[in-house]
C-alpha cells in the first residue's frame, strides 16, 4: 500500500508564493511518475505538472513559467513551487503517484489566492 501526505498549502496574497511538499510511503517502486492536479469548486480537476523518476516534467499551460515540480527520489518526495500566484490558482491541490499500473492519491491541501 502507498500513502501520500501533503502539506504546504495555505492563504497567500495575488504575487505571493507558495511551496508545497507531497511524500509518499509504503511500496514505492523506482519506476514511477508524481504528479500535481488541483480542483477549484465547481471545475473538473485537472493536471497541473508531472515529473517522471528520470526527472522529466510537464506543466499545464496555465502555469508553465510560473510553477516548477521537482522530486527527491531519496525521501520519495514531490514539490511544487509556485510563484507569481494569481487567484485562478486557488483549489485544492492533490499528490498523485502512479506506478505499476495502480494510481495512488493524496487527501489535498488547500491553497487560496487572494485578490
Amino acid at each position: 500500500q502507498v500513502q501520500l501526505v501533503e502539506s504546504g498549502g495555505g492563504l497567500v496574497q495575488t504575487g505571493g508564493s507558495l511551496r508545497l511538499s507531497c511524500a509518499a510511503s509504503g511500496s514505492i517502486f523506482s519506476i514511477n511518475v508524481m504528479a500535481w492536479y488541483r480542483q477549484a469548486p465547481g471545475k473538473q480537476r485537472e493536471l497541473v505538472a508531472i515529473i517522471t523518476s528520470g526527472g522529466s516534467t510537464n506543466y499545464a499551460d496555465s502555469v508553465k513559467g510560473r510553477f516548477t515540480i521537482s522530486r527527491d527520489n531519496a525521501k520519495n518526495t514531490v514539490y511544487l513551487q509556485m510563484n507569481s500566484l494569481k487567484y485562478e490558482d486557488t483549489a485544492v491541490y492533490y499528490c498523485n503517484l502512479d506506478q505499476k499500473l495502480r494510481s495512488y492519491w493524496g487527501q489535498g491541501t488547500q491553497v487560496t489566492v487572494s485578490s
